[in-house]
């Protein structure tokens, strides 16, 4: 059973409305152990939008990305630009060789650093529910490349 770690945006209603989407599929997939999404930890013990709240929030995620077995990402975001935070989070997870399962409901081209990362890909949310993290099956990007 896996460890995940989410990286997703999570500013705006949209955003917001597929990453639940994401974490409830998560949550109804026998093969996840547990998952950790940054939306849901947010609360620290310094004022919201400092920069020692800052500092703690970036420890704590990379510790968590560290502790995952896997990285599920939504890379989703404003047109052709994928949120900053999201990028970075899958450069680590790329580092440290973590597996990155993506989706991407919308039609929007996507960065090749993005594209090639990816251990599989898929268009519906839903087909998390049933991915297998006991076998990682692989799954190409498809969609237009940058």
């Amino acid at each position: 059973m896996a460890q995940i770690y989410v990286a997703s945006p999570f500013f705006s209603p949209e955003q917001v409305d597929r990453v639940k989407r994401l974490e409830a599929a998560l949550t109804a997939n026998p093969t996840v152990k547990d998952f950790y999404s940054p939306r849901l930890h947010q609360d620290a013990a310094n004022e919201q939008f400092t920069k020692p709240w800052a500092t703690e929030i970036f420890h704590r995620d990379m510790d968590q990305i560290a502790a995952a077995d896997v990285i599920v990402t939504v890379i989703d975001f404003e047109a052709k630009n994928l949120d900053s935070g999201t990028a970075y989070e899958l450069g680590v997870a790329t580092m440290s060789n973590k597996p990155i399962l993506a989706l991407q409901e919308k039609d929007e081209a996507v960065n090749l650093m993005i594209t090639e990362s990816m251990h599989w890909y898929t268009k519906n949310v839903d087909d998390f529910k049933t991915y297998d993290f006991n076998t990682l099956t692989a799954g190409e990007f498809v969609g237009e490349i940058l």
